[in-house]
């Protein structure tokens, strides 16, 4: 009995803060979060001491593009974050971490060990190169690759960009702040990338489905139509995975200026395969579409794991909130920036990759047991057999050449999803393809 009154206690000696009178709301009914949110505001105000009664100097992580972490969205801009959010995602004070205000000097704010790391990676040894100082925490807000990927995309600023790892972390984010978990929902267009009801089951946030049509197109009014005030997200994957196809801008625009309420996130990985353009050209348009992509596709740096969300900068504020402090590597961040000054590539690249797809394409084509092979808008292709789809994926695996089987998709019976590798590779492929058909096809018992 004495422990909610002890609890109260302590957050009233806090009740300067702005959040203070939210949060003793929520201690009556959870102690346990009361004990989290006092921790978390003392530990702010102890570092908040020494720090953020001075002015940001030049020695500041941040840019002057980009403004601190929030304490919370301004409902008083009534935009599409504050409208959307759960309550207590904009009520959140987010934690603050010690580059939010320094990045150099004599730093001993962090608990960092100042000796230095203990590995590097393998060409950093000999000689010794710590050039990263991989002893010290990364910049939190990726500022310098925000301005090199928002140049790149076309006048993309950088309270315009989300930094996380991989685009799975921005699916997670956007479920987590807009999302009211066994109230809310989220509308998928099967077949579509599997994560989003992953993300969505993790979350206990429901799932309204609203098929492709068998030629991958999506269902504009019928969207619409399904789409009540509970469904926050509408995900649109286009290039889509497993389709290849490219959703019309268009489309895009037509959801936009719907009836629906929500927001559109259009999930752009393969977008740079894609003849069609981006989506992040109706950011700046269209308060409620977001985008998200990533360098684990076109640019090659699947190991890396890092994505992009293009967003209103409501939005991709409190997306920020929310992250952990240090979500993205020291390491991650210099590859990516190289990529970034590495873009001479990443057009060659594509160019061999697009050539290499229609000359698989035309080889499937002239196969008897292949009845389609889609049209593609991406690095992949998918085709259908007459017969034992899967058997022929688990023959070919066995030996060495893996695809994916996806029959088990909607529109998707006795599909198999190859991905465009190198020309032997794909030479490889369409060798095994044959034999497996060879070995298992419907005139073998």
């Amino acid at each position: 009995a004495e422990r909610p009154n002890l609890l109260l206690a302590l957050l009233a000696s806090v009740a300067s803060h702005a959040a203070a009178e939210t949060i003793v709301a929520f201690a009556v009914a959870s102690p346990l979060f009361a004990v989290v949110s006092t921790l978390l505001i003392t530990s702010c105000n102890n570092t908040n001491n020494t720090s953020t009664s001075t002015a940001i100097t030049s020695t500041s992580i941040m840019s002057a593009q980009e403004e601190k972490k929030s304490d919370g969205a301004d409902s008083s801009t009534g935009g599409v974050a504050a409208r959307l959010a759960r309550p207590n995602i904009l009520a959140l004070h987010p934690y603050r971490c010690a580059r939010d205000d320094y990045s150099s000097g004599i730093l001993l704010d962090a608990n960092e060990n100042a000796l230095g790391p203990t590995s590097l990676p393998t060409n950093s040894l000999d000689p010794y190169d710590n050039s990263l100082t991989l002893e010290r925490y990364p910049c939190p807000y990726q500022v310098p690759l925000k301005e090199r990927y928002g140049a790149y995309r076309g006048g993309i600023r950088p309270d315009q960009i989300f930094v996380g790892v991989g685009s799975d972390e921005a699916i997670d984010l956007l479920i987590r702040i807009f999302c009211v978990p066994a109230q809310d929902s989220i509308m998928i267009t099967p077949p579509t990338y599997g994560m989003y009801k992953v993300c969505a089951n993790v979350n206990d946030v429901d799932i309204v489905k609203c098929p492709l049509t068998p030629a991958f197109d999506l269902r504009i009014e019928e969207m619409i139509a399904n789409a009540n005030e509970n469904v926050k997200l509408m995900f649109v994957c286009s290039p889509g995975n497993p389709t290849a196809k490219a959703i019309p801008l268009a489309d895009i625009e037509k959801l936009a200026n719907s009836s629906y309420q929500g927001i559109i996130v259009v999930d752009e990985a393969y977008v740079d395969f894609s003849a069609q353009g981006s989506a992040s050209e109706l950011v700046n348009k269209y308060p409620n579409v977001v985008v998200l992509q990533t360098l684990s596709k076109a640019f090659g740096l699947a190991g890396i794991r890092l994505g992009f969300c293009i967003g209103p900068p409501d939005i991709i504020q409190l997306m920020n909130n929310v992250k952990a402090p240090y979500n993205v590597n020291s390491l991650t961040s210099e590859v990516a920036m190289n990529a970034m000054k590495n873009i001479d590539t990443l057009d060659k690249n594509v160019k061999e990759l697009l050539a290499e797809r229609e000359v698989v394409a035309a080889k499937l084509n002239e196969l008897d047991f292949v009845t389609k092979v889609y049209p593609s808008d991406s690095n992949f292709l998918l085709f259908r057999v007459k017969s034992k789809a899967q058997e022929m994926y688990k023959w070919m695996a066995d030996r060495g050449v893996v695809t994916r089987y996806r029959g088990n998709e909607l529109h998707c019976d006795e599909c198999i999803r190859v991905t465009i590798g190198k020309k032997e590779e794909n030479e490889g492929f369409l060798a095994e393809l044959k034999k497996a058909w060879g070995e298992l096809g419907d005139d073998k018992a």
